[in-house]
């Protein structure tokens, strides 16, 4: 166990990044090289083995907390590293872009400052595959039935893997020239280098995982067709279906969705291009849109060489502690600093975002080119523009970070499938992720398709359930965990939860 005193001793001390402008310097992850052993293990320490442990319940995947920062505490690092994995396919993936809920979950919160969870986990992850522990786990006895795996983001990959290593035949189908999705093409390199996905995809191929890229299922390849050649489908496709900003000035030259822009970037990063046709380099950039994927479009900005960088957030600027209807241990909406909010604060001396502002029309020059827009303040909850409050921000360049609803709606995997949709958008499913309506047997949903535009540790969860699900529906019955039912929402009872032992 962790020392019983630790948490009263020990300060919270996270790992520290690298200094701002050596990371705007380069592409290179912004912890790279940081993981400092001494004092992850020391705050590892800080874990008070609590007889509850809420943290689980603050983490979809049900993490194993106390057990893995016990065994990190102690430098215990093998098994750190199989406890991590027995809910948790990819906790080097985890480690780096989950917002970490479990730490708002964990009971120092209550009154004091939770234990760096999500620093501890990505060191356990880092030092698992330094030591070579990251090796293959093929199933010892390969059946007869097979399943193909609609989408290679992170449920896809959970899915295939758990499915993978209960002895299926499973073939995963990417509509991208490369594995990984958002993972691969939407997350930036400085948040996560494409090694890590390159080794898990190696391991996964290794263990018997088929992989099949440029295939564009509901479009170029009939996925009726494909339904026939499997004995079960996961449809794993995300949210792709992006907001959109109707506005005047919407059709002018340099107005571009954030998800166009990051992939131009991420191609760069892969050696596919030499340079991207969308950059930021000496411009002024407006990123329209206050969540991660703006805050991704910022950090990418800036490495780029932008002018400047201005990001609009159509919410209220956020207290910096829970507000009254958001209690321990729920995850609250609190003023939050990314890395790139830091970069930009360090080269402007101010944090880049403008809160509850909202673009009324955009302005462009002779050529038809983006040159302004022009905003205004919103009321809180009302959203409208309070008059007087107008401005006008100078644009050379805008990204349009305002989110997903939904599974794509273009092309024709929905309706080939039988699927349905849901009041949200998304494809419809029962608890048990099988696609609802009766009209698709065999055919299950997982991730962002079903549950609609959430975090990556969601869609692990979500992966390793419909993995569950469809082992059960094939042979009857299943040994594989299953973290989350299709309906479950964050702190999820524990009584829910079930735990496998399957390490990396």
């Amino acid at each position: 166990m962790t020392d019983p005193f630790g948490f009263l001793r020990i300060p919270r001390k996270a790992v520290p990044a690298r200094p701002v402008e050596e990371r705007l310097g380069d592409w290179r992850e912004v912890y790279a090289g940081q993981a400092l052993l001494p004092l992850v293990q020391q705050q590892a320490n800080r874990c008070m083995d609590c007889g509850i442990p809420f943290c689980h319940a603050g983490c979809p995947l049900g993490n194993l907390v106390p057990e893995w920062n016990g065994y990190a505490a102690h430098a215990d690092w093998h098994a750190a590293y199989e406890r991590l994995h027995a809910t948790n396919n990819f906790p080097e993936f985890t480690g780096r872009l989950c917002p970490a809920p479990c730490e708002d979950a964990c009971v120092l919160a209550i009154n004091d400052d939770p234990v760096t969870i999500k620093n501890v986990e990505q060191t356990i992850a880092d030092e698992g595959l330094r030591r070579g522990m990251m090796t293959p786990r093929p199933p010892e006895r390969r059946g007869t039935r097979s399943v193909g795996v609609i989408g290679s983001g992170p449920a896809g990959l959970a899915a295939a893997q758990q499915l993978t290593r209960a002895g299926h035949r499973v073939v995963v189908h990417e509509r991208a020239d490369r594995i990984g999705g958002l993972l691969r093409y939407g997350i930036p390199e400085f948040k996560m280098e494409k090694g890590l996905l390159d080794l898990r995809i190696e391991q996964m191929r290794a263990e018997g995982t088929e992989f099949v890229t440029d295939s564009d299922v509901g479009g170029a390849e009939p996925a009726d067709g494909l339904r026939g050649r499997y004995d079960a489908l996961v449809v794993a496709v995300g949210a792709g279906e992006r907001r959109e900003l109707p506005v005047p000035g919407r059709s002018l030259s340099g107005i571009h969705q954030a998800m166009e822009y990051l992939t131009c970037a991420n191609r760069v990063c892969e050696g596919d291009l030499a340079a991207p046709p969308v950059t930021a380099e000496g411009r002024h950039v407006v990123v329209v849109g206050g969540g991660d994927t703006g805050s991704d479009c910022l950090g990418t900005a800036l490495r780029q060489g932008a002018l400047s960088v201005v990001q609009l957030d159509i919410n209220p600027e956020p207290g910096p502690g829970r507000a009254e209807g958001e209690p321990w241990p729920v995850q609250p909406r609190v003023y939050r600093i990314s890395h790139a909010h830091e970069e930009a604060r360090g080269r402007a001396g101010r944090d880049p975002r403008l809160f509850s502002s909202a673009t009324l029309r955009f302005e462009g020059d002779a050529d038809g080119r983006v040159r302004a827009l022009l905003l205004s303040e919103v009321e809180p909850g009302e959203r409208q523009p309070v008059a007087g409050t107008e401005q006008v921000v100078e644009a050379g360049l805008v990204l349009l970070a305002l989110g997903f609803s939904g599974p794509e709606r273009a092309g024709g995997l929905g309706t080939q499938l039988g699927l349905e949709y849901d009041g949200r958008g998304n494809f419809a499913r029962d608890a048990h992720f099988a696609a609802a309506g009766g009209r698709a047997p065999g055919v299950f949903v997982a991730g962002d398709a079903g549950r609609g535009q959430s975090l990556v540790v969601w869609a692990i969860a979500e992966g390793r359930s419909a993995a569950a699900a469809v082992d059960r529906y094939l042979t009857g019955s299943t040994a594989l965990p299953a973290p989350v039912a299709a309906h479950d929402r964050p702190l999820t009872a524990l009584g829910r939860l079930r735990y496998g032992a399957e390490p990396g």
